[in-house]
């Protein structure tokens, strides 16, 4: 897996006022996070439209006055978050992000395994059926969480606001639970009872069926389709690591059709 290199200069030290030996964290294929004694400093890439980064901040600052950080499981985080984001009112994101372009159907895909007309279809409804739409992380998955190193189990943070939408929180159940079930879908119970935790923490989300659940998993492993082939337009080299990663998904995306 090919990182992104983000230093973490003096300037960044400056502004945060971390002092000490600083240790990059893994991960990180637009942004990098550093621990400098007991804090975190995230830094993202340095090409991000201002407006898009305060847009991102303010749904960051939102979720932490919420207080959703000690939950001590994802599904119950990201419940917890949702709650804390349910109320709050943004103006529209500058430029829509990842996970929020085609949510209508209205995107045209080039790569002939990204078409399904019917998936098209479905958003569209989906959307225009929803009940309730809020801010949401975008990007919620093992990589964006930090957890306590005395106690793994136990979560303290979520990293990398990036990726913020408005949008309904179905959405974002499907999507993580499709990183919480083995990251393509092949234990779609493990899927589900991720969304049966999250309800059960009493997550903004309504209720999810197995075909909704299916079409907003494979809606999230279709825009990750798009932004690889939209990587490889710009020059990028993946290694063996990330193309095989890329093909799991991208079958994951045909066997989850309902």
């Amino acid at each position: 897996m090919i990182f992104v290199e983000v230093p973490l200069t003096a300037a960044v030290r400056a502004a945060t006022g971390v002092v000490g030996t600083a240790e990059r964290l893994y991960g990180g294929e637009e942004s990098a996070a550093w621990r400098v004694g007991d804090r975190v400093v995230r830094i993202g890439a340095y090409e991000k439209d201002l407006a898009e980064v305060e847009w991102c901040h303010a749904v960051a600052v939102a979720a932490r006055a919420g207080g959703c950080a000690e939950a001590v499981a994802a599904a119950r985080l990201l419940a917890r978050l949702h709650r804390a984001l349910a109320d709050v009112r943004l103006p529209a994101r500058p430029r829509p992000s990842f996970l929020e372009t085609g949510l209508r159907g209205e995107v045209a895909y080039e790569d002939p395994r990204l078409r399904d007309p019917e998936l098209d279809a479905w958003l569209a409804e989906f959307s225009g059926r929803a009940r309730l739409r809020h801010p949401l992380h975008g990007d919620f998955y093992h990589g964006n969480l930090l957890a306590d190193r005395a106690e793994p189990r136990r979560l303290v943070a979520v990293l990398d606001w990036d990726e913020a939408l408005v949008a309904p929180p179905e959405v974002e159940v499907g999507s993580a639970a499709l990183e919480f079930a083995n990251e393509t879908g092949e234990s779609f119970a493990d899927a589900r009872r991720f969304v049966d935790a999250y309800l059960e923490a009493g997550g903004t989300a309504g209720a999810v069926s197995d075909e909704e659940l299916a079409q907003l998993m494979r809606h999230r492993l279709r825009r990750e389709g798009a932004y690889f082939a939209q990587a490889v337009a710009r020059g990028v080299e993946h290694d063996a690591e990330d193309l095989d990663y890329h093909r799991r998904r991208m079958e994951a995306f045909a066997r989850l059709r309902p």
